[in-house]
């Protein structure tokens, strides 16, 4: 029995090493062979994952801006190579991603906890049914991530599959109708009906609605015109009756209406259509004679409905963020500003703005109409209710000529950026530099760790702010100031302007002027005011006293250890003048002065909105800032509701005080 053993082990030892030899070679020629590509092969075109394998046709095209509306499939423009669109997930739901991806079924259902959670204890808890088979061909559930009966006690949510498959076919319409009407051409007698009615209802209350798709056309049937005007590629959900978020359109009626007995709001289903990624603002630039203007608008305070008016001696005053709003129009058509900067509460909290995308896709629909570039700040309010201000971001870098930023992750805040403004010349040269700043909302407490709330002092510029700021100062080249156009740098200098010719010991190497935005002020708003070197009165000129003051209680020293440390040249004998030369702040709605201390204004934007408390006979306003002569000349003035000018003054430049001469 030993000796059959041996023989047998011996048996195996001998095709061990030449069986594992073949089977090693052939996993070699399988991966070079195969699997190892070092350039793209067929695969690049398919796509892997739980839709593996399946051929899609060339992508979506987004039409450039000039292509015209209706275009047919020869006459569409190619969207840029880099635009990454085909990359998006398919299995999430995100309105602001630009995709191009359409939809093949949806789905409602109601569920009694949020959907969100639901998952992680049970992925089918509160998705439609599904099974691997049809997620192949049809994609995967996606949530559609806001509840319909947000203000109700269960949760009303739609579902829908996304899938590239070819032979798919693909959502063009949706309609919403009440039970017991159908949509034109639909025959219940056909089996091959384009129509499909969802089985649940989408109304959390009122009349019960159901929402009918059509699927008609597969991928390769449509052109690219269809793909981008017919094609359904997202949907959303609109609290409220104000307009829809960009690139997206109200369906034809509510699927819950208003009650205004029970302060309920009404509730839209939104669609996008193709892919409309929103314009993009242009770099600022000064006009060629050397002008540039900046409106600031202050403490909007929007809510989810249409507002209501305080401390207004209009009759009626109703829909207050609407008002508000037509004001602004108003006010843009009159001064043609070059940027518009939101320096924070945009959002009125206080409970009435528990839907931050709702209400920032209309703050600033004013400005965008006009192609108007805009920037913003954060307030207090903004963080009361509703989304993070991380993303609130993302949803202002997602509407048209947005300039937000989100700053650096590392330091405190969200929003610490800056912006350039350039020459028109050919030279490009920086003339002006704006800072935007994150102030904070409260301070930190124990109340901001237990849910119930948070502190009631205000929050400030912290130490970290004070170093980015400094270092981002330090970056500024310096230019030759005064700046001369190159306007005939082709022709020699004996061809330029008498009146552009500077004596040589007039000009001189600094940084350019600077302007500064956050929303809560620094005590030393409320500080002494330099005085006149001539007329020894205060250097403050506005309506102030009527409120107490709105700066925080604590600081870490911002005002001397970052604005007064930011000089125009750092050169020993260049002087002590300040870079940033004037700091726009919000807060205090019926204080609206500007006040130099030690060589720098701090000034206020009044408050702008009939939504934002004020006081009767306290004219809404907003401040205008004109710099003038390539960035040398800073003005301001109030322009009020009534298209009045209040308190026109120089405030840095040709006509400004004396400079100030202290430390």
């Amino acid at each position: 029995m030993s000796t059959s053993l041996f023989r047998f082990a011996r048996f195996l030892r001998s095709i061990f090493l030449p069986t594992a030899a073949v089977i090693a070679f052939s996993c070699m020629l399988t991966f070079v062979f195969v699997l190892y590509q070092p350039t793209a092969g067929p695969g690049s075109v398919q796509r892997l994952g739980w839709q593996a394998w399946d051929s899609i046709s060339d992508k979506v095209v987004a039409p450039s801006p000039n292509t015209p509306v209706g275009a047919t499939e020869d006459t569409a423009q190619p969207p840029p190579s880099h635009s990454g669109v085909d990359c998006l997930p398919l299995d999430v739901w995100d309105p602001l991603m630009p995709h191009d991806t359409g939809f093949s079924e949806i789905a409602v259902t109601q569920c009694w906890m949020d959907p969100y959670f639901a998952k992680f204890a049970n992925s089918d808890l509160c998705a439609p049914p599904s099974t691997k088979e049809e997620d192949s061909k049809k994609g995967k559930w996606v949530l559609v991530g806001r509840n319909i009966n947000v203000q109700g006690f269960f949760y009303l949510n739609i579902y829908y599959r996304r899938t590239r498959r070819l032979d798919i076919p693909l959502i063009t319409d949706i309609r919403i109708l009440p039970e017991g009407l159908v949509p034109e051409g639909y025959d219940p007698s056909q089996q091959n009906n384009v129509w499909t009615k969802v089985a649940h209802s989408v109304s959390p209350r009122g009349e019960k609605l159901y929402i009918w798709y059509k699927a008609e056309k597969v991928l390769r049937d449509l052109t690219n015109a269809e793909k981008q005007t017919q094609l359904i590629t997202e949907i959303d959900v609109t609290y409220g009756d104000d307009e829809a978020w960009y690139g997206f359109e109200k369906l034809e009626r509510p699927v819950a209406p208003n009650d205004d007995a029970k302060k309920l709001l009404s509730v839209w289903l939104t669609i996008r259509r193709g892919v409309k990624l929103p314009p993009r603002a242009p770099a600022l630039h000064f006009s060629r004679d050397g002008k540039f203007k900046i409106l600031q608008i202050a403490d909007l305070h929007y809510s989810v409905t249409q507002g209501e008016c305080r401390d207004s001696v209009l009759k009626p005053c109703v829909g207050s963020d609407n008002l508000t709003d037509t004001l602004i129009g108003r006010v843009l058509d009159l001064e043609k500003p070059d940027l518009v900067v939101f320096t924070g509460d945009q959002l009125n909290g206080q409970g009435t703005s528990w839907d931050a995308k709702s209400v920032l896709s209309k703050f600033a629909k004013a400005v965008t109409l006009r192609q108007i570039p805009w920037a913003a700040v954060f307030g207090n309010h903004d963080s009361e209710d509703g989304e993070s201000r991380t993303e609130q971001v993302r949803y202002m870098q997602g509407l048209p000529y947005s300039l937000v930023e989100p700053g650096p992750q590392d330091i405190h805040g969200v929003g610490n950026y800056l912006l350039k403004v350039y020459s028109a010349d050919p030279s490009k040269t920086q003339l002006l530099t704006l800072y935007f700043l994150d102030s904070g909302d409260y301070e930190k407490s124990i109340w901001d760790f237990t849910g119930f709330g948070h502190s009631t002092e205000y929050d400030w510029i912290h130490e970290d702010q004070i170093q980015w700021f400094l270092e981002e100062s330090a970056r500024i080249k310096p230019i030759q100031r005064p700046f001369v156009p190159d306007g005939a740098a082709d022709l020699g200098g004996i061809w330029a302007r008498q009146g552009n010719q500077v004596t040589p010991d007039v000009r001189r190497l600094a940084k350019p002027n600077a302007l500064m935005f956050f929303h809560i002020p620094l005590q030393e708003a409320y500080g002494p005011a330099d005085r006149h070197k001539i007329t020894n009165y205060p250097l403050d000129t506005g309506l102030k006293g009527l409120e107490p003051p709105g700066s925080a209680k604590k600081q870490d020293g911002f005002f001397d250890k970052a604005l007064l440390k930011a000089l125009e040249t750092n050169n020993r004998g260049g002087g002590n003048a300040r870079e940033v030369k004037v700091i726009a702040n919000g807060h205090c709605h019926i204080t609206e002065n500007c006040r130099r201390t030690r060589g720098i204004w701090q000034c206020f934007g009044g408050g702008g909105s009939y939504s934002g408390y004020g006081r009767v006979g306290f004219d809404r306003r907003f401040r205008v800032f004109s710099i003038e002569d390539y960035g040398e000349t800073i003005s301001t003035w109030k322009r009020t509701e009534h298209m009045e000018i209040h308190d026109p003054m120089v405030l840095s430049g040709k006509g400004s005080p004396p400079p100030y001469e202290g430390p």
